[in-house]
């Protein structure tokens, strides 16, 4: 099954069809919805179901990366997993998409955690079918919420995760320039919000391989490309350092997903959690010569790739079938 990214353009994830004709195309339906957080602050939230005759065989939950959003790429992803059987539901991270927030700002990344758990939740016990098993799919700086959610959640949140270039370590070739890193609190302390942080290239720049793909990011008129904030870049770091201490806690079903030649995320960080995470069923699949963002390599390697992804799901959720005696409930 191709990715529907085969269907976009430079300016549209959509290429020439309007949203709803791209959706009648691959036969979901989609609805969309704000909620108010507990801190009175707004977030987006999406979903996608699959249209009869398509027999739904689960949920999954998407965490996007840092500086993405549920409507572009990420969106396409969604659409891929909802053909192959999935409900697949997703949230806007403050500072992020339609959701309300200084932009790209993440000083504390709990309460993002707190926002991903309460609307995933909710969804499962108001929109999910009935005794179907539930995953997390997430990418780059998701894979480190999600994990967090994991390791808050414990084992039997979760039927499984996938880990699409997850951010376990950020890359010594993308870090700020030495001396920068080690003051970075310094900065932050005084201006938190100030984007001082240079990084070793553009974020855009070095994760998409494809031109094109490229330029379809930066069409994208919800997508920030000014430098990170300096609390934001701190409590990135921060977060990376307390995962590396807690790998031994993963102890869901994943799948781990990453380019050999991503410079953003560093891959050496996910082999290690690949090796010390409890888990009884986990996978590690480096891809080389491909970059950050797997949706920006060529056809070829996003429909290999993502066909990885949508076998590994639906084998898992047919042993949760079985487990569960293939009773649909109510």
């Amino acid at each position: 099954m191709a990715h529907p990214i085969a269907e976009a353009n430079e300016q549209s994830p959509f290429g020439a069809l309007t949203p709803e004709a791209f959706y009648s195309r691959h036969n979901v339906s989609h609805a969309s919805e704000y909620f108010t957080n507990p801190r009175g602050l707004k977030r987006f939230t999406q979903w996608w179901t699959p249209l009869p005759p398509t027999e739904i065989v689960g949920t999954l939950a998407i965490v996007h990366g840092f500086t993405g959003e549920t409507s572009w790429f990420v969106q396409l992803t969604a659409v891929h997993f909802a053909k192959s059987g999935f409900v697949v539901c997703a949230i806007d991270h403050q500072g992020h998409g339609f959701s309300d927030g200084l932009a790209a700002h993440i000083p504390d990344i709990n309460p993002v955690v707190d926002d991903c758990i309460s609307f995933f939740d909710s969804f499962r016990a108001n929109h999910a079918p009935k005794n179907r098993p539930s995953f997390l799919y997430a990418e780059s700086l998701g894979g480190a919420i999600a994990l967090l959610m994991t390791f808050r959640q414990g084992s039997g949140a979760w039927d499984g995760l996938i880990l699409n270039g997850a951010m376990c370590g950020i890359s010594p070739k993308f870090k700020p320039p030495w001396p920068l890193e080690h003051l970075l609190f310094l900065v932050a302390a005084v201006i938190p919000t100030w984007r001082v942080v240079p990084t070793r290239g553009s974020i855009t720049d070095v994760s998409f391989k494809e031109e094109w793909k490229r330029k379809l990011a930066l069409a994208n008129p919800r997508r920030p490309v000014a430098r990170p904030r300096a609390s934001t870049a701190l409590e990135l770091l921060r977060v990376c350092k307390e995962l590396q201490g807690r790998f031994e806690e993963m102890e869901v079903p994943v799948l781990i997903v990453h380019g050999g030649d991503d410079v953003l995320c560093d891959p050496a960080c996910v082999e290690e959690l690949y090796r010390r995470a409890s888990s009884k069923d986990k996978t590690i699949r480096i891809h080389e010569g491909l970059w950050h963002q797997l949706i920006g390599e060529s056809q070829e390697n996003v429909d290999l790739v993502f066909g990885e992804m949508v076998e590994w799901l639906r084998t898992r959720a047919e042993r949760a079938a079985v487990s569960n005696g293939g009773s649909d409930g109510a």
